[in-house]
């Protein structure tokens, strides 16, 4: 099939396609990036729900995720290279499908898994671990949190970066004190490793892996996030794909020793109906954390998460409003800062009218379903713009994996429950809603002007 060569306008100084945002992002700020959005908050409560599930194999059912995870990973790996644009998997569906409405359902799948995951974590951040410290009530704390996040956000993209790389280092080292706690107890003959091998009663373990790596592969979630700070990259074709694949291997080893950790120092049944599993864990090793840190640790963790969900939603709001699928008033930037502004402002003003909403467990649920949605559809647009060349070299993955990935989310999406559907059903059908709105909207806005795109 022939191809052509994709077009893009050059920056003379970089060499790579020009932006109006200012590329700050390095290679060691970039993995932070991944890795502290990979690690998030997830796993200082996955763990009880893990345990449930398969018992004290939970560390296969991680190795298992991160397997699923690196599949798709190639190939936002290839994409990201190739098309180094703000607006991630939205902007691919564009350039593989040519359909407007396309591009724009699955970058509102990702608008509505990331407003709604910083919305959870908000109040995850005003719920219990805040409550070892201030007791104000979510309703107060939770808006008034997501406040804090944007500012620094708009502040700019570096300043994130750095405030991210602190936390990460934070949210880290409380994983690090649980395997090191669990190690100190079994090198002392305590603990007990033979339930590292032992299902729950009654499971079938071909299948209790299964449902594991399901609830497991949420814990990887997040490296897609990176997508959507490909203009800020320095040198994207270089460090982007050395940070994904560093970033999710990282997170995968430490996740597995903290799952080997967990299941020696504690019974999974006792992990099973823990609100802060791996507390439980510090606390039976003996190991000498007082609460109130590792709680404050819990908080970092959290707060990063929210921080990086809402650097991306704001950037994907951007991206696609360069796409002239959304508001064109959401590619506005800062004259100093270049941040975009009134991006950061309406997905966080979103976030907080769903924390004031009330109870978002199905909305949380349904996240990893839309988030597959957007992985199926990347996997796929990998192998469309094969036919299409670029100009400057970039990540390829081999053919075989964006068909795996393929596979695999179509594996983990039959195992959503039937009210998920319907939930993420109903959320599409307002994206095609606001879609035709754009459109009427795009038709009457002008197209920008050379100067203007400069700018």
């Amino acid at each position: 099939m022939p191809t052509t060569p994709a077009s893009f306008e050059i920056d003379d100084q970089s060499g790579l396609p020009a932006t109006r945002l200012r590329r700050a992002i390095t290679g060691p700020l970039l993995f932070l990036f991944i890795l502290g959005d990979v690690l998030g908050a997830g796993i200082y409560a996955l763990t009880g729900v893990l345990a449930s599930e398969v018992g004290g194999v939970m560390w296969a059912s991680l190795l298992i995720a991160l397997a699923l995870a690196l599949l798709t990973a190639g190939s936002y790996a290839e994409l990201v290279t190739k098309y180094p644009r703000a607006g991630g998997a939205a902007v691919f569906a564009e350039r593989a499908f040519g359909r407007p409405v396309v591009s724009f359902l699955i970058g509102f799948c990702m608008l509505a898994a990331g407003v709604t995951s910083a919305a959870g974590l908000s109040l995850a951040f005003a719920g219990e671990y805040l409550q070892e410290f201030v007791p104000v009530p979510a309703w107060i704390t939770a808006p008034l949190f997501l406040i804090l996040v944007a500012l620094l956000n708009a502040r700019g993209i570096r300043e994130s970066l750095r405030s991210n790389a602190v936390m990460t280092v934070i949210e880290l080292t409380g994983l690090l004190i649980v395997i090191v706690a669990g190690a100190v107890l079994l090198g002392g003959g305590g603990g007990d490793p033979a339930r590292l091998t032992e299902f729950p009663d009654g499971t079938i373990p071909g299948l209790a892996l299964l449902g594991g790596a399901i609830i497991a592969f949420y814990s990887f979630v997040g490296f897609e996030v990176s997508a959507n700070v490909a203009e800020e990259m320095r040198n994207p074709r270089r460090d982007y794909p050395r940070a994904l694949f560093g970033a999710l291997a990282t997170a995968g080893v430490v996740y597995v020793l903290v799952a080997v950790a967990a299941g020696v120092a504690t019974p999974p049944s006792e992990l099973a109906g823990s609100t802060a599993p791996l507390l439980d864990v510090v606390e039976a090793t003996g190991f000498g954390i007082p609460s109130w840190l590792f709680s404050a640790i819990a908080l970092v963790a959290v707060a990063n998460g929210a921080l990086l969900t809402m650097i991306m939603t704001s950037r994907l709001a951007y991206g696609m409003s360069e796409q002239r699928l959304l508001p064109g008033s959401l590619s506005r930037v800062l004259p100093q800062r270049r941040t975009p502004w009134v991006a950061i402002i309406a997905t966080t003003a979103v976030a907080i009218v769903l924390t004031l909403i009330g109870d978002l467990a199905l909305l949380a649920e349904t996240v990893v379903l839309l988030l597959l949605v957007v992985f199926i559809s990347t996997n796929v647009s990998v192998l469309v713009l094969r036919r299409e060349r670029v100009e400057h070299e970039h990540f390829r993955v081999w053919t075989p994996v964006p068909v795996l990935g393929i596979l695999s989310c179509v594996l983990l999406m039959t195992q959503q429950a039937p009210r998920v559907w319907l939930t993420a059903g109903i959320l599409l059908a307002i994206g095609a809603l606001l879609h035709l709105g754009a459109r009427v909207a795009a038709r009457r806005r002008p197209a920008p002007s050379d100067d203007d795109a400069r700018r």
